[in-house]
């Protein structure tokens, strides 16, 4: 079946200025790139989604939040000044962009309306799988922005299946090099919702969260399993986490869907993070998303949005969506290989936190006790 492709032009305004990390130009290179390397033909479909309304946002933000975003970023166009104190009550200084915002709040309510249109499309039975472009902005809260996110494209995607489609098990793969802090606070309480995350040790890393014994609360206990990856972890790094932990518990749980977030940041050359996944890893990542999904008739949305090396960043996400959808082409290395990622040292390191996943969590998964 073609794969849709949510995207539109107006996504590069999710801009944080000169100088930040976050700029939307990556909204003009991956779909360049993609054309290129990768002609539509039958495999996959560009649609274009609308952006969230207040109401849309509210089923995931506070009324407040959703007010102050509106009025705050159009009066920052006008020359506000940033260190107003109404910001850092409802944002964190990375997403305080460098000038004038621009239409960076209309942008954000593009990736979440791209959510809910992924969403409508599976259900309706219109496509298997959809990408969403630009989403993945899973450090945003019910009232609270921070991480370069503002609204939450994911735990929105969760609360609508649960919502409007009266789901009963999603499972949420987060894979970007931080962790999901936000989209884990939102489900950290719903058995309904099997949020995995695998990202970078969080000793090391912002948000700080992510330990393996952060395993949900009340009902939803258990239903939050943490993968936190060693400085370097590899390819192999990451099949493991797969083959021992991801697709026992996937398939123990019988997904009705498959959600899955994040870019290009795990890769070794990216200039936030400290991870050592390939290109040729990032396609191994589309491929076991692809498996997954397997169980709940393929249904799967890829919310792709994260990378701070820009020579990486189309290479890792075509090859992410190649490995969801099948695409038969080679996406090569666009940087040399380090040593240490061919070897992935740190993968003694990776299996005893896998061990440790395992122990923590046997009592709720059966598959882990094996």
């Amino acid at each position: 079946m073609t794969l849709a492709i949510l995207y539109r032009e107006e996504l590069k305004e999710y801009d944080f200025g000169p100088g930040h990390p976050f700029r939307g130009d990556r909204y003009e290179i991956f779909p360049r790139f993609l054309k290129e390397r990768m002609p539509a033909g039958g495999h996959y479909r560009f649609l274009r989604a609308d952006w969230a309304a207040d109401a849309d946002l509210m089923l995931i933000c506070q009324k407040e939040y959703i007010q102050f975003n509106r009025e705050f970023y159009k009066a920052a166009n006008l020359g506000l000044n940033y260190n107003d104190s109404r910001f850092s009550q409802f944002h964190t200084g990375d997403n305080r962009p460098a000038g004038r915002p621009g239409k960076l709040e209309e942008a954000a309510r593009l990736v979440v309306g791209q959510a809910k249109k992924a969403c409508d499309l599976i259900q309706s039975g219109r496509f298997e799988k959809v990408v969403s472009l630009g989403g993945g902005l899973h450090h945003a809260k019910p009232g609270w922005g921070e991480g370069f996110c503002i609204y939450n494209d994911v735990a929105f995607a969760g609360k609508y299946l649960l919502e409007k489609y009266r789901l009963q098990r999603i499972l949420i793969l987060d894979t970007d090099a931080h962790a999901g802090n936000g989209t884990a606070e939102y489900f950290y309480e719903d058995p309904r919702v099997l949020f995995i995350d695998i990202h970078q040790d969080p000793h090391t890393i912002y948000p700080g969260t992510g330990f393996s014994h952060q395993i949900g609360e009340k009902d939803g206990k258990g239903y939050t399993i943490n993968l936190p990856l060693p400085i370097q972890a590899g390819d192999l790094s990451y099949r493991s986490v797969f083959e021992e932990v991801v697709l026992p518990v996937t398939l123990e749980f019988k997904p009705q869907i498959i959600l899955r977030n994040g870019g290009s940041d795990p890769h070794f050359a990216d200039r936030l993070t400290n991870l050592g996944l390939s290109v040729a890893g990032f396609r191994m990542i589309g491929e076991m998303a692809k498996e997954m999904a397997k169980i709940c008739e393929g249904k799967a949305i890829d919310m792709i949005g994260s990378g701070y090396n820009k020579e990486i960043l189309p290479y890792a996400w075509l090859a992410l969506i190649a490995g969801l959808a099948d695409f038969p082409t080679q996406i090569e290395e666009p940087v040399p290989l380090p040593q240490g990622s061919k070897e992935d040292l740190s993968y003694e390191q990776t299996k005893g936190m896998i061990k440790e996943v395992k122990k923590i969590l046997k009592d709720y998964w059966p598959c882990l006790a094996k």
